[in-house]
């Protein structure tokens, strides 16, 4: 088993006044050599977007682009004519394949949004842009994983890329396993909330540690605790 640790005092951080984000791969002005990516994951993004703002209209290519509300409401609007609100309890996925502009705005004038923006390399390059949302229940996941990204899961989000991500929410004291889908896989699991220790490594809110070797995780929430788990391919083409 080889792992990673990735503690949350040690990401990338930029401070813009209507976006406070923190980077947990090199991204924009953070460059890390030792954090390019972990497999095919190439962006993880903790974000905080004030009440109004957001990001403008910008295209991608050839990237799994997933959005994760922790708070606050999301506007998104794209060039496939997509116009939704994306609320806390969502996840979003787009497939950028040949091309897409998109826009990411607070909804709300009152209050700030904060959101896990999170790349992925994808299996297939150049495919028709595609654009999916679904409402994931927390209460679905307390004390066990949940799915909600997957390649060969029909109650998830599809993903053009042999990844899956799944989450829980667990009360201090549970024990739990999480099993990988591929024997090529890694896992990158970030605590969202919470402390836990997973294969022997004590985490606190926002760190992250990175699996891979290894068949399971073992996770042990040492308070309550909610858990972002990412699997994905260790090798991969670009």
């Amino acid at each position: 088993m080889k792992t990673i640790i990735h503690k949350a005092a040690e990401r990338g951080h930029a401070n813009h006044g209507w976006l406070d984000s923190y980077h947990s791969f090199s991204f924009a002005g953070f460059y890390n050599p030792a954090k390019i990516h972990f497999g095919a994951l190439r962006v993880l993004n903790d974000d905080t977007v004030a009440p109004g703002y957001g990001f403008g209209r910008h295209p991608h290519d050839n990237m799994e682009i997933v959005s994760i509300p922790l708070s606050g409401d999301l506007h998104h609007k794209d060039s496939t004519g997509r116009d939704k609100i994306i609320r806390q309890g969502d996840v979003q996925i787009m497939s950028a394949g040949t091309g897409i502009e998109h826009s990411e705005q607070n909804a709300n004038h009152d209050k700030e949004v904060k959101f896990l923006q999170i790349w992925v390399f994808p299996k297939e390059k150049n495919i028709e842009p595609r654009y999916e949302q679904k409402t994931f229940l927390p209460e679905t996941r307390q004390n066990q994983w949940q799915t909600v990204v997957a390649p060969d899961n029909s109650d998830a989000l599809w993903i053009n890329q042999d990844a899956w991500f799944t989450m829980g929410r667990f009360d201090q004291g549970k024990n739990t396993t999480y099993t990988m889908h591929n024997s090529n896989s890694g896992v990158y699991a970030f605590i969202i909330s919470g402390k836990a220790t997973i294969n022997g490594q004590a985490l606190d809110t926002r760190d992250a540690i990175g699996v891979y070797e290894t068949n399971t995780l073992e996770v042990s929430a040492d308070a309550d605790a909610e858990i972002l788990l990412i699997e994905v391919p260790m090798q991969f083409k670009a």
